[in-house]
């Protein structure tokens, strides 16, 4: 019997975690530079703290409008609402680019609203 619980805990602790690694997350940034060639973007956040973001054939681009983009119409200064999933070692890779502005309205819903990271 102990066994089978000691296997039931296990289970659910080795699905918790990937869970939690396969969470995806959306943030604002402005692109800093591309590598394409090593499948990495360089990103700001509003903060200007700088995060390196990988990017793969499973990455999908698109303009304010919705129309499809690729890696390679991104250019330093876009600014994108990017979502991204965390691999087991924390690495963010990106899964959605989707290029737009950031808003007056959409400041203030994401940084200073009562759901605002403090």
């Amino acid at each position: 019997m102990s066994r089978r619980v000691f296997l039931g805990v296990l289970l659910l602790l080795v699905a918790g975690l990937a869970s939690a690694a396969g969470t995806e997350h959306e943030e604002f940034f402005l692109v800093s530079s591309l590598d394409a060639a090593r499948g990495r973007i360089v990103l700001k956040r509003p903060t200007e703290v700088t995060v390196p973001m990988r990017v793969t054939g499973q990455t999908v681009y698109r303009d304010e409008r919705g129309k499809p983009l690729t890696l390679k119409d991104l250019r330093p200064g876009d600014t994108a609402y990017i979502t991204f999933r965390q691999d087991p070692s924390g690495e963010p890779t990106a899964v959605l680019v989707q290029l737009g502005p950031m808003t007056v309205p959409e400041l203030q819903r994401r940084y200073l609203g009562p759901k605002a990271p403090r």
